[in-house]
């Protein structure tokens, strides 16, 4: 399903959603370069139904992580939270669902390999939530996650996924030496197109770089050479 229009009732009624507005499904599966390169065709990308939806991320994950462990306190919940609602976890159940075939794909983004991008599969997840939110209510979101989310998330505490950048902290809060700070040092490409350059750093030594599509993608890399040099 990589060219041609995206079957959206088809990705409907494997998903187990009814959308009133099909427009917004569309809408959340939209990259900006699909519409940079659409300009007459009318229709927004997904940039704003993304932030809705990492909103409404943790909200549901946070309602089913305090009721999961009632013994938990904030800093625990919070930790595993972040675990969860995180880029290579959003990924995972991204790709679960197949959500890189609907991605409406500016042509050099699909050249590029962006439909399978990691940065760009978090990104559309999140916007399919905040398009359930807006068109179904929350309810029909947590009823979407019981589904196909929660499901796969471990019990007993034990993290489904941990991001680099998370197991940097807790490397580093292991030898209680501070905190590791991100910059984003350089940035290049068109608005549709961009590269980010991270780099990571303690007090004043550089701990890692890396780079990547978004600002968090890079971040994400710059943690993972981190690591890379910093264990034995």
């Amino acid at each position: 399903m990589s060219k041609g229009t995206p079957n959206f009732k088809q990705l409907q009624t494997l998903l187990g959603v009814s959308f009133r507005e099909s427009n917004l499904l569309r809408q959340a599966f939209t990259h900006s370069s699909y519409v940079n390169e659409n300009r007459g065709a009318g229709g927004s990308d997904n940039e704003r139904l993304e932030f809705l939806g990492d909103a409404v991320l943790e909200l549901t994950v946070s309602d089913y992580l305090y009721a999961l462990y009632p013994d938990y306190a904030e800093g625990e919940l919070t930790k595993l939270r972040a675990s969860i609602v995180c880029e290579p976890s959003l990924v995972t159940f991204a790709e679960r669902l197949d959500f890189g075939s609907y991605v409406l794909l500016g042509r050099g983004e699909e050249m590029t390999g962006g439909r399978t991008r990691p940065a760009l599969l978090a990104d559309v997840f999140e916007s399919f939530i905040g398009a359930l939110y807006l068109d179904c209510g929350l309810e029909a979101v947590q009823a979407f996650m019981d589904r196909h989310f929660f499901p796969h998330i471990p019990r007993e505490g034990k993290k489904p996924v941990t991001d680099f950048k998370t197991q940097l902290q807790e490397y580093i809060q292991q030898a209680s030496v501070g905190t590791p700070e991100y910059r984003i040092v350089a940035e290049s490409g068109p608005a549709h197109d961009k590269e980010f350059a991270a780099e990571v750093w303690l007090d004043d030594r550089q701990l890692g770089s890396g780079s990547g599509r978004s600002k968090k993608e890079a971040e994400q890399q710059a943690a993972a050479d981190a690591l890379n040099r910093l264990q034995p």
